[in-house]
């Protein structure tokens, strides 16, 4: 009974480790999501059209139009 209590909590542990690595890393995960690229040739149709990474389509027309009254990200959290 207690090595089973102590190989959970060695295993609980390595859980919490393990999930530690996972959050955000201040990357979009496409490029058409940040507003830096909105602009460009690859985020505008047709190009984007193809792929479906239009950044109405990532993010939502009402903020790309700017209709939301949700903010956008606009620089990286300090870590």
């Amino acid at each position: 009974m207690e090595g089973m209590k102590l190989r959970n909590i060695i295993a609980s542990f390595f859980m919490v480790f393990a999930l530690s690595g996972c959050g955000y890393d201040g990357h979009f995960r496409y490029p058409c999501q940040d507003p830096a690229n909105w602009e460009t040739e690859d985020c505008k149709p047709p190009l984007c059209t193809v792929s479906g990474a239009c950044p109405e389509d990532l993010v939502g027309e009402d903020v790309v139009n700017g209709t939301s009254s949700e903010s956008i990200i606009e620089e990286v959290p300090n870590e």
